[in-house]
Formats: C-alpha cells, sequence, structure tokens
C-alpha cells in the first residue's frame, strides 16, 4: 500500500502544479483546462485514499496533524465530485465568456490559480486534525474565494465580494474566540499538544469543563455557522451566489456550506461529551436550522433573481441538514445523507440556471419564459433539479427528508415535525410557480432553436438525474452502512 503522507504529497503537488502552470501559459483555453485536469487527477488519488482506507477506522497521519475517517473521506468525495463536475462545466461557460472578449488573459490566469487553490485549502479543512489549522484553512478558503466571486468585475460583483468578506470574516473572528476557549478548556491537561485535536479532544471530553465547552460551542457555531449559510447569519450568500460566475455558485453551494458545516460536526460530540451528553448542543443546531428554514419560507417568495433563489434554497437546505443533527441519531445519518442530495442537485440547477442565464441574458425568472420550448435540453435540466430541491417524491430529497421527519415523529417531537413539514410545503408552494411559469409560460422568447449541448455537459445531466432518482427509491447498503458509520463519528466522536 502507497503510505498514506505520499498521497497526500501527492494530492497537494498536483495543485501547486496546476497553481504554477497558468503562469507561464497565454493561452486561455488551456488554462481553463487546468483545473480540470487537477480535479480529474485529486479525485483519482482520493478514490484510492478512501478505497485503502475507509475499513481502517480513524487514522492519524504526519503525526497528529491530519486525520482520515469515515466522515471526512464522506466530505472528501463531495469536495471532488463538485469540484470534477464544475470543472467540466466551465469549459462550456468559460468558452463562451472567451468568444465575448470580455475577459483578460490576467482574468484566467487569477481564476485557474485561485480556484485550485481553494479546492486544496478545503481539503486540508476537510482532513485536518489540529483545531488552530483548521480555523486557519477555513480563513483561507475565505480570502480565496472572495477573488473568484469578482471574477466578473462589475460593479455589483465586487459589492457582493466586499459583503462576503466582511460577514464571513466576523464569522471567522467569532470561531476564532471559540477555538481559544476550547483549548483553554482542556487547559489542565498535561499532554496540551493532543487538547489541540479533535482526536485528543474527543477522547478526554468528559474532563473538559462543561460550561467553557458550551460558551465555546455557540461561538463555533456562529462563527463557522456564518460561512455555512445559517440563519440569521446568511446575510451575504444570497449576493455572493448571484453575481459570482455559475461554477463558482456551485461550489460555494455544494462544497463550502457543506464544509463549514463539517467543522460543527467535529465540535458537536466533544461538546456533549464535555456536558453529559445533555443535548443542549443538538438544541443549538436545531434552533438555528429552524430560523434557516423560517428565513428561507419568508425570502423566497419575494425572489425575482434565479440564483438569489437557489441561494434561499441553499439557506433552506442547510437548515435542514442542521435540523437533521440536532435530531440526531437517524437524524444525522439522514443529515450526512441530504449532504450529498444537495450538492447533487445544486449541481445541476446551478449548471442548468447558468446556461439559462445566456441564452436569455438576465437573471430576473419574471423576463424568462418558455424555457422548455428553448431549451428543453437544459430546461428539463432545471426543471427537475428544481422538483427535486423542493422534495417531490420520487426524488433523493424526498428521501433524507422523509428520514428526519421520520426520526422526529418517532422521538415523540411533535411541534419539530409539525414546524418542519409547514416550513418545507410553504416553500415548495412558493417555487412550484416561478419554476412553473419559467418553463411552460409562453412568451416573447420562446422561439425555438437548436439548442447546444456538450456530450459532458449532457453526461453531467443524465447522472445526476439518475442519482436522484436511484437514491429515492433504494439507498445501495454498502453507502448506508457508510453513512451510519459517519453518523457515528458525529455523535461519539472519533476513536483510534
Amino acid at each position: 500500500m502507497i503510505p498514506t503522507e505520499l498521497i497526500s504529497i501527492a494530492i497537494t503537488g498536483t495543485f501547486l502544479t496546476g497553481i504554477l502552470i497558468p503562469l507561464k501559459l497565454i493561452d486561455q483555453k488551456k488554462m481553463i483546462r487546468i483545473p480540470l485536469w487537477s480535479s480529474l487527477l485529486v479525485s483519482l488519488l482520493s478514490i484510492y485514499f478512501t478505497i485503502a482506507l475507509h475499513r481502517n477506522g480513524a487514522f492519524l497521519f504526519f503525526g497528529e496533524t491530519f486525520i482520515v475517517d469515515k466522515l471526512s473521506l464522506y466530505h472528501l468525495f463531495l469536495i471532488n465530485l463538485v469540484f470534477l463536475s464544475s470543472g467540466i462545466y466551465m469549459q462550456d461557460y468559460f468558452k463562451k465568456a472567451r468568444a465575448k472578449g470580455v475577459q483578460s488573459v490576467f482574468h484566467f490566469q487569477r481564476f485557474s490559480m485561485l480556484w485550485q487553490a481553494f479546492q486544496l485549502m478545503l481539503m486540508i479543512v476537510i482532513l485536518s486534525n489540529n483545531i488552530g489549522l483548521t480555523w486557519v484553512a477555513i480563513e483561507a478558503t475565505t480570502i480565496l474565494s472572495t477573488f473568484l466571486i469578482i471574477s466578473e468585475s462589475d460593479s455589483l460583483s465586487l459589492e457582493a465580494m466586499w459583503k462576503y468578506l466582511l460577514v464571513c470574516s466576523i464569522g471567522i473572528g467569532l470561531a476564532f474566540i471559540g477555538t481559544i476557549l476550547v483549548a483553554a478548556a482542556g487547559r489542565e491537561f498535561t499532554d496540551t499538544a493532543s487538547m489541540n485535536t479533535f482526536s485528543g479532544l474527543s477522547l478526554h471530553a468528559s474532563h473538559l469543563n462543561p460550561d467553557l465547552m458550551l460558551f465555546a460551542f455557540i461561538f463555533i457555531v456562529v462563527g463557522f455557522g456564518t460561512k455555512a449559510g445559517l440563519a440569521p447569519m446568511h446575510t451575504w450568500l444570497p449576493d455572493a451566489h448571484s453575481q459570482a460566475p455559475t461554477p463558482v455558485s456551485s461550489v460555494f453551494s455544494g462544497v463550502m456550506l457543506n464544509v463549514a458545516l463539517f467543522v460543527i460536526m467535529r465540535y458537536l460530540p466533544i461538546v456533549e461529551g464535555s456536558m453529559g451528553e445533555s443535548g443542549d448542543a443538538h438544541s443549538i443546531l436545531i434552533l438555528l436550522g429552524f430560523l434557516s428554514l423560517l428565513f428561507a419560507a419568508v425570502f423566497i417568495p419575494i425572489q425575482h433573481d434565479v440564483k438569489r433563489l437557489l441561494a434561499y434554497c441553499s439557506v433552506e437546505h442547510i437548515g435542514i441538514i442542521a435540523i437533521g443533527l440536532g435530531l440526531g441519531g437517524a437524524g444525522t445519518t439522514a443529515a450526512l445523507f441530504h449532504s450529498l442530495n444537495h450538492s447533487l442537485s445544486k449541481i445541476l440547477a446551478f449548471f442548468s440556471s447558468g446556461s439559462i442565464i445566456h441564452t436569455y441574458g438576465t437573471r430576473d425568472m419574471r423576463k424568462i419564459t418558455g424555457v422548455f420550448r428553448r431549451m428543453p435540453i437544459w430546461g428539463g435540466a432545471f426543471l427537475i433539479s428544481m422538483l427535486v430541491l423542493m422534495g417531490v417524491a420520487p426524488f433523493s430529497i424526498f428521501m433524507s427528508e422523509f428520514m428526519i421527519v421520520e426520526t422526529a415523529f418517532n422521538g415523540k417531537r411533535y411541534v419539530l415535525f409539525t414546524l418542519f413539514m409547514m416550513g418545507t410545503i410553504a416553500i415548495f408552494i412558493s417555487m412550484l410557480k416561478y419554476v412553473l411559469d419559467m418553463i411552460f409560460k409562453p412568451g416573447i422568447n420562446n422561439s425555438t432553436g437548436l439548442e447546444k449541448v456538450r456530450f459532458s455537459n449532457r453526461l453531467i445531466i443524465y447522472i445526476c438525474i439518475a442519482a436522484f432518482l436511484l437514491l429515492g427509491f433504494w439507498v445501495p447498503p454498502g453507502m448506508m452502512n457508510f453513512l451510519e458509520g459517519a453518523a457515528v463519528i458525529v455523535e461519539k466522536g472519533i476513536r483510534i
């Protein structure tokens, strides 16, 4: 077996090489291909990584600095899935941008370099066992992704960039306070180095100061929850999603939000362990989850920008994941399953909406009509992705939401059950009208024409739809066992 450290070095070397190559290129087409090839190579290395280690339990490497377990491998898969899909889609997306001649060589150099550095930092967050390194890597993702938002270089994207940087920096600052408080809670132990790691904190959770840990968790949830898009700290998200280039919007929604929530998952069992499984940490997540659902239900009906609509869908679904984590038990498994379903649906939703926006020249849903007649492939993909996001049966999000509702009902938490149903039904009604008008309503722009969709993009569409249907009817036993194993880590913490 190739040592874990060697695979990690190979992955890092791939990204560093990919980051440096654009400096020597002037061909814009080749620059945009580099992120695709680096994501493909890293995905192959990660597959080997997963096959080699998924049966070994938690595994430390580079001392106690990094860790691999089922929870990190699952999120590593999500990162590679979304980045590889977005790398494929961006080939056609930036081909259209090159045809317009509105972006310079420097723009493509910057985008290619930042894109790969962003993916590398997200992977470091997932694999980090050190609480300080995790915070640094999350902060690095904020700085790197900030300049991806302004790739369009217009006033609205600049405004969105500054809002994103300001709000997330405040959140990361609060998360830093929480990180310091967690370190302080373990100051009485002689082995202070291990108490700065998730594995060490999990092992000695019962000996940590419970009051200090609860206080720290509030800062951690608010801080990292800001980056995850949990309400009411989500204010950066609609602007950033709507103004960023479509491939960036897809990785923001499909990956970055999940990675920030992943960090909260790492702290959850440590805090609960320190408080004797009181359930207070879970209650905080349920509260923020329902606030997110409420904000989405209120703001979705008044949206006109299709990408802002998708942004509030992200707020809704991150809230649903938080509710599942807060319920615990089978709800945690459902929350992890929902993360995959949300990522897949956002891949298809953003790719199809991006193509529609390019064709119609506007993001205003009131001006986009007759999409299915004019763009049957991307229009059909958009319709299906939105039905999935609305939780329509028999698609996969319906299955994961049903699992969360079932957990609440079986736990006799009938108030939570009722609030969840009311929130999701309200959002369904609001979104359905928008989608049906865009897809089927006759308008001045529904002339037929030859819709050109690259084979690679068609492949993404077909794979996503097949996954929605398959996971809506049946979850493979091996996958469910893996999710349950990852859920145990969220519930009980890391065990080496």
